[in-house]
């Protein structure tokens, strides 16, 4: 059975999820399908150096050949929206006419970043006569309307709706992240028969327990070991609720010294995080960039617990990947997050503190409660981890992707 992938991230670039993707190849790979993938010349999250390097590679075989990567040429992503936006655009003409072109497809995979990919999907069905199989891990355009950059019934809401109805009409199989994310398609029509639910999981044996002795990030950026950390890693952007984080760190600075925050990652509300710290003189908030993959396991040890944070009505859907990977690492996660399914883990698994979206106060409250009950924290982190252990290892969680995709070869 011959794959055919066409991502708008590959490794060695840095995203979120980018895990997940790496983890259904192999399992394919492993599986006897041969995949094909078409992906940009890496420019997120790496050096101009890496990306010279890449320029040369492209053609590469991984997995004992069953992976076959091409590399076509993209202007490094920038931080300007509009150029961004364009780059998308252009990856996508790009990647259309290398599906085109690409010969013996049995069938197309997908996920959802950004959500052109589900038209390309689509529109190459059409054209290949094949099975189209949709990972969706964000349902655009509600989530555009949750950041304030659509207005539901606005013209950029209509033109969402249009994609996604396109995407969910041609798709054979949607693999959507949780039941919230089910029903909401189920409303917009899609046929229950079509969905399946596959969490997110998070590799085990890549993200557990690190000691603070043992935690290089400690020395690597000066951090004070005997202080109490609230860690956040990932995407620092619009939806994060940063100004409502920065302004509970400044509160606790002088009535809890002792309590720190850590924040991971890169994002396009990074400058203004950084613009509102020397601002107001917030000197208990250090700001970390992207961590390489094999230092995940400090990363996410680096804290007392885990933060999982958004504005209301952002995260309505969703529950983050970043949450498997808090409690993979023995860590509880403090989340200020929508009521969904997020709120039923951590309340059933006694593995966190869930607080509502923009309720400071209570945010505020939890991370004191931590702070003072060390014992009972420690404990949550290890109920996290043996949930972890029970329900999402990597080895469930991607046999589920092969399942799903090989059933299209027995028809």
């Amino acid at each position: 059975m011959k794959i055919l992938l066409l991502p708008a991230y590959f490794y060695p670039e840095q995203a979120a999820s980018s895990y997940l993707g790496d983890n259904i190849r192999q399992a394919l790979c492993g599986a006897g399908c041969d995949v094909i993938l078409y992906a940009p010349i890496p420019s997120r999250g790496i050096s101009k150096e890496v990306r010279e390097e890449y320029k040369k590679r492209k053609l590469e075989h991984w997995h004992d050949g069953k992976l076959e990567i091409h590399r076509f040429s993209m202007y490094a992503e920038g931080k300007n929206p509009v150029l961004r936006a364009l780059r998308y655009v252009f990856c996508w003409c790009a990647q259309f006419w290398k599906g085109v072109r690409a010969k013996d497809i049995d069938l197309i995979y997908l996920a959802s970043t950004p959500p052109i990919q589900g038209v390309l999907g689509g529109l190459l069905k059409k054209i290949k006569k094949v099975p189209f199989v949709y990972n969706l891990q964000d349902i655009f355009p509600d989530s555009l309307a949750g950041t304030g950059l659509a207005k539901k019934g606005g013209l950029l809401w209509k033109i969402g709706r249009v994609i996604e109805n396109f995407t969910y009409r041609n798709a054979d199989k949607i693999i959507v992240i949780s039941e919230d994310f089910k029903r909401n398609i189920m409303e917009k029509g899609v046929p229950e028969e079509k969905i399946v639910v596959v969490y997110n999981w998070v590799d085990e044996e890549a993200v557990k327990h690190v000691s603070r002795e043992d935690n290089k990030l400690f020395d690597a950026y000066g951090l004070d070991r005997s202080k109490f950390y609230i860690t956040y890693s990932g995407n620092i952007g619009l939806t994060q609720n940063m100004d409502m984080l920065l302004e509970v760190a400044k509160e606790l600075e002088t009535e809890e010294p002792d309590i720190q925050f850590v924040l991971i990652g890169e994002g396009a509300y990074k400058k203004r995080v950084q613009e509102i710290i020397a601002e107001k003189n917030i000197g208990n908030v250090a700001l970390l960039p992207f961590q390489p993959y094999e230092d995940i396991s400090h990363v996410f040890s680096l804290g007392d617990a885990g933060l999982v944070i958004s504005k209301p009505g952002v995260g309505e859907n969703s529950v983050p990947s970043k949450t498997w990977s808090i409690l993979s690492a023995s860590r509880p996660v403090l989340a200020n997050f929508d009521e969904n399914e997020l709120k039923t883990i951590v309340a059933e698994n006694q593995c966190g503190i869930f607080t509502k979206a923009g309720d400071k106060e209570a945010f505020k409250q939890a991370i004191l409660d931590l702070y003072h009950d060390r014992e009972h924290c420690e404990q949550l982190g290890r109920n996290g981890r043996e949930f972890i252990l029970k329900n999402l290892t990597r080895a469930v969680g991607t046999q589920k992707y092969v399942d799903v995709i090989k059933s299209f070869e027995k028809r």
